[in-house]
């Protein structure tokens, strides 16, 4: 069994995955990474990553790190489970860089959004974290609901009323003068 993920441990691996770049390859973390590096979870039980470009000199590498580092590792990120709106790439804060890897926290409204829409406890503690952390807004919330509404389709998974149902309650009441979201 693998260790948890702590920040020493995820700087490791990014570390790692550095040398193996051989041309420049963004890497963006998602779920509890962000997390513990951003600094309101001291671990998290897997490194969630995407590759832009997929890169497989670093996707090689992946199996014998996990092991060497006793660490789990999954390819995973917001806009595999929900829509993103363009943009998310200049949206998402960059962490680090590591020989020719550029370390980002995929966009964090947009992460936000897939933990409510997964609606774990841990996913809602995270979000209520981030919102209180200033990391996101509750207006940023119904923003970005709004304007991928229409592509909910794409997820059949996604149930478009529970989804709204979840920003809604951790948005919080409407503040006096802020106008609806339109549907």
């Amino acid at each position: 069994m693998r260790r948890l993920a702590t920040a020493d441990r995820i700087r490791a691996l990014l570390a790692r995955l550095g040398r193996e770049a051989r041309t420049p390859v963004t890497v963006y973390l998602t779920g509890g990474s962000t997390a513990v590096l951003l600094g309101w979870r001291e671990s998290t039980i897997d490194v969630d990553l995407k590759l832009v470009p997929d890169s497989s000199e670093i996707l090689r590498s992946v199996p014998a790190l996990k092991e060497e580092l006793q660490i789990n590792v999954e390819l995973a990120s917001p806009d595999l489970f929900i829509p993103v709106p363009k943009g998310w790439e200049e949206r998402s804060l960059w962490e680090a860089t590591e020989g020719r890897l550029t370390v980002r926290h995929f966009d964090l409204v947009a992460q936000a959004v897939a933990k409510l829409e997964r609606g774990h406890a841990r996913d809602l503690e995270d979000v209520q974290a981030m919102l209180h952390l200033g990391l996101v807004t509750a207006e940023a919330l119904t923003r970005f609901l709004a304007d991928v509404e229409d592509e909910l389709y794409r997820f059949p998974a996604v149930d478009p009323a529970s989804l709204r149902r979840a920003v809604e309650a951790a948005a919080g009441p409407p503040r006096p003068g802020t106008p609806a979201p339109t549907a």
